[in-house]
């Protein structure tokens, strides 16, 4: 007989004793002993304090954080403004430009089409104006890629579109 074959045997007669053992003492009259189970200790948490854990990234991702989440986590929740700051980049088209006394102004159409004017250095939602040329529109983006190192990248809208031959 093998070691597990004996301990599956004495777990199933130990069961049946003890069984037995509760109709015996139960038909005699006799009430069952009350077990008295103590009470459980209290869950304390542990603040996270300077000697708790704490990653050292030095230049890798923390692989504790969850990437679904992450881009969002930490930031709070931006509400759209009205205008040209409640505006993605990704949302308005650039319909010319012209030369003024301040500089150069971009005019540039919004989803809800009106005209606005941009100069450098104005704010839309997700992007900063970099630089505006005769033919182009030059922003610093905002990146919201969890994976992506780079916080911000330089994009452009131009009048024409150039023909690739």
């Amino acid at each position: 007989m093998s070691i597990r074959t004996f301990h599956a045997h004495a777990s199933c007669l130990l069961a049946v004793v003890w069984a037995g053992a509760m109709v015996v003492v139960t038909a005699q009259g006799v009430p069952p002993k009350q077990v008295v189970v103590p009470p459980a200790p209290p869950v304390v948490e542990r603040p996270a304090g300077p000697d708790g854990y704490s990653y050292k990234a030095d230049g890798r991702r923390d692989p504790f954080v969850n990437l679904v989440n992450r881009a969002t986590e930490n930031r709070p929740a931006m509400k759209k403004a009205e205008g040209l700051r409640g505006m993605s980049f990704d949302e308005i088209t650039l319909k010319g430009t012209y030369q003024s006394p301040g500089g150069v102004v971009a005019l540039v159409q919004g989803p809800d089409s009106r005209t606005y004017r941009v100069r450098v250095g104005d704010r839309l939602f997700d992007a900063v104006v970099k630089a505006i040329t005769a033919d182009s529109l030059v922003v610093l983006q905002e990146v919201n890629d969890p994976l992506s190192l780079q916080k911000q990248r330089e994009r452009r809208k131009t009048l024409r579109v150039e023909e690739v031959k």
